[in-house]
């Protein structure tokens, strides 16, 4: 009897030895199987970036995806939109991600069932607006338009309809929308304020404003003297006058409109969980203290925006209904064009 206990004892002792040993094997698994479910493989990734700042965009994502290789090209939005129609044209299209400009291109996407929805994407504590409702695209920065002036310039305005006051005529120039994204879903904002609508723009010709191409042409007039005032994107005077240029930019009290440079994931994806985490990541407070430290409005309130700007949660936006102003794009267009000539 005494020998059938040992027996058993050692059996029992076997059988708790392999427990353990599996036991021990899965814990071992375990963080591999976690890192498993870290997002891996290709991403292909169109961005109208600032050369310097996809690439530092791509590197901190790839710093906390270590698996994703992303591949980007960068061009102008009208380019890469020229790219990737012509691959889808093939029946190729190559980008898995889009980082462009604006949302009204954005729309157009979503209208021809070319965008994937991201459903669950993080956007908790953004503003109503600065995401698609249905979770197709998502801002990722505010590059708003307001009104800068020479400080040299009699008047110092703080409401878009100072620019239509005797200090302003003559004095006062604004980008095209035929030329400036930035400007058509400005025009298109503007057309939504009740207090201003088409008519601000028929009176801002009858008071002597000029229309240029883009935003930079019209830096310089400001600065230089040539013009006083204008009207453009609020990243270019903010910088120049921390250089020392003589020049100052003020957020109007009617609000301003804003490019959103939003990201979205087409539904061509050969890899849609490495899209959605690049989409989380700039989304999250990392990722908007990525683009705050190089120098845009982070899209998120609460997030310190850059030297020289003010915190994000005391700028007005003008809303505007981007499925609208795509509708609306080449009559706002034409009307500018009646005015202001091409």
């Amino acid at each position: 009897m005494k020998a059938k206990r040992t027996h058993l004892a050692a059996a029992f002792a076997a059988i708790g030895s392999t427990i353990a040993a599996a036991a021990g094997a899965l814990l071992l698994a375990l963080p591999a199987q976690a890192a498993s479910d870290k997002p891996a493989g290709k991403l292909v990734l169109y961005t109208s970036q600032l050369e310097a700042d996809a690439k530092q965009t791509v590197d901190a994502f790839k710093a906390k995806n270590p698996g994703v290789e992303v591949e980007w090209v960068r061009s102008g939005t009208t380019e890469l939109m020229n790219k990737l129609r012509a691959e889808i044209a093939a029946g190729s299209p190559q980008a898995d991600l889009l980082l462009i400009a604006d949302a009204v291109t954005m729309e157009s996407l979503k209208a021809e069932k070319r965008l994937l929805a991201y459903k669950d994407a993080p956007v908790q504590g953004y503003r109503t607006g600065t995401h698609d409702p249905d979770g197709t695209w998502f801002a990722t920065k505010l590059i708003t338009t307001g009104i800068a002036y020479n400080t040299a310039a009699p008047m110092k305005p703080s409401s878009w309809l100072d620019l239509l006051k005797p200090e302003a005529k003559g004095t006062t120039v604004m980008p095209s929308p035929l030329y400036s994204g930035a400007a058509a879903i400005h025009m298109a904002a503007v057309k939504e304020q009740p207090d201003l609508g088409m008519a601000f723009y028929e009176k801002l010709q009858a008071n002597g404003t000029t229309a240029a191409k883009g935003n930079g042409g019209i830096l310089k007039s400001v600065a230089s003297g040539e013009k006083l005032y204008g009207v453009i994107v609020d990243y270019l005077p903010i910088r120049e006058q921390a250089k020392g240029a003589p020049v100052a930019f003020v957020f109007p009290k009617e609000g301003v409109s804003a490019v959103t440079e939003p990201v979205a994931i087409l539904n061509t994806t050969k890899n849609p969980d490495a899209a959605k985490a690049f989409i989380a990541f700039l989304l999250s407070k990392e990722g908007q203290e990525l683009a705050s430290r190089q120098g845009f409005l982070p899209a998120l309130p609460g997030v310190a925006a850059p030297a020289g700007f003010p915190d994000t949660s005391f700028i007005s936006l003008m809303p505007y209904d981007p499925a609208k102003a795509l509708k609306d794009d080449e009559a706002n267009k034409k009307d500018f064009a009646d005015l202001f000539g091409g």
